[in-house]
């Protein structure tokens, strides 16, 4: 089915993007997993293109346009080149709402032209050891001091940990408050106490670096508060939405290409002296995965459209998550098993697929919290 969500402004974006990406990624990509992090001279590769702030407003050094299928193009290239490693969606999608929707003025003076530049890699920290997507376990405190706030925690499981110059803290400012007693406290690289654990070891998405985050009575300036005092669970609630859409709209395109490589692969692989195309268990299989990824392609490309003119809801977003990432699930496990043995092999990109795309329905909340989020709205 022909998709109607982009024009020709987002077409020609799009070969700007593939374009970065044979240029200044997958030459790098084989040692960027080797060394467990990509190079920061991609970063700013990818500001000088202009592929860092999108949204963000020209004053500060973005380009200033807020339409979210530009978005969707390049979680749909960096997917389809496996290039994961270089987490711009998340710079972009996740983080840059914040800075750009709470940030004071001075704020956004002072983080938002290096974010666009690529000089400022940033990442958001808000998962801890005995605290994942419940917001009620974080243990993490700040203390108010007059002119300073005074953290204390950890926290884990933070992507671009290693490399992040900006990290968003969720952090508890009133102990009694629950959910709704914590902030957003922005630690800026350098701050004295704020120490980085080891590049975690993952089974997927090794380039990608992945940190423990150690803050020890780091004295955060009075002006590092973004948004509201004790406003965090509002404020990361409002941007939950954009973040499972930027998972969802990565496993559509992970799940279709997935497909393309795999009805390849048997049309060209024999077994029995003929090609395992003619065998009717392998028709079904694609026949299957072909039409459960068009129907999700299509509920998708609708949710892309109607987060771009900001109508989409924090269950429709949900939705789209939970089904996305299980989907892309699925088909990576079956496209796997269709490659036989050469599937196990990590020169198959079908092997690097099943791996890299594992977390995909843990972060951004489980597929399990995406039900429930879904039930709730049904049944109260």
């Amino acid at each position: 089915m022909q998709r109607r969500i982009y024009d020709a402004d987002h077409e020609a974006f799009r070969e700007t993007v593939r374009t970065f990406l044979a240029k200044e990624v997958l030459p790098h990509y084989e040692q960027w997993e080797k060394d467990g992090i990509v190079s920061r001279e991609a970063w700013r590769a990818a500001g000088r293109q202009g592929l860092l702030g999108l949204a963000v407003p020209e004053e500060y050094g973005g380009g200033g346009n807020p339409d979210f299928r530009y978005a969707a193009v390049l979680a749909e290239e960096f997917t389809r080149a496996g290039a994961p490693g270089l987490a711009i969606g998340l710079h972009n999608d996740i983080i840059g709402p914040y800075l750009t929707s709470l940030g004071t003025e001075e704020q956004k003076r002072r983080w938002l032209p290096g974010f666009c530049s690529g000089e400022t890699v940033t990442a958001i920290a808000m998962t801890e050891p005995g605290a994942g997507s419940d917001l009620q376990g974080i243990r993490t405190s700040a203390e108010d001091r007059g002119d300073h706030w005074l953290l204390n925690g950890s926290k884990t499981f933070i992507s671009n940990g290693i490399l992040a110059d900006l990290v968003i803290v969720v952090a508890k400012t009133t102990p009694e408050g629950g959910a709704h007693g914590l902030s957003l406290l922005v630690v800026e690289r350098g701050a004295e106490g704020f120490e980085r654990g080891r590049n975690l070891d993952k089974i997927g998405q090794k380039s990608q670096d992945t940190a423990e985050l150690f803050f020890n009575d780091v004295r955060v300036p009075k002006e590092n508060l973004l948004g509201e005092l004790n406003g965090a669970f509002v404020h990361l609630m409002t941007n939950l939405a954009q973040e499972r859409m930027g998972i969802a709209m990565a496993a559509i395109a992970a799940a279709e290409h997935l497909l393309e490589i795999t009805t390849t692969y048997v049309k060209e692989r024999e077994a029995f002296g003929r090609p395992l195309a003619k065998l009717q268990h392998v028709r079904f299989e694609i026949a299957e995965m072909a039409t459960e990824c068009a129907v999700t392609r299509s509920f998708l490309d609708r949710c892309i459209t109607d987060h771009a003119n900001g109508e989409l809801d924090h269950v429709h977003a949900s939705m789209a998550k939970w089904w996305a990432t299980e989907l892309q699930k699925r088909v990576a496990d079956r496209c796997l098993q269709l490659h036989g043995g050469y599937g196990y092999m990590s020169e198959y990109r079908v092997a690097r697929a099943f791996t890299d795309g594992r977390i995909q329905t843990i972060y951004g909340g489980t597929t399990e919290i995406m039900k429930e989020i879904i039930g709730r709205s049904l049944l109260g």
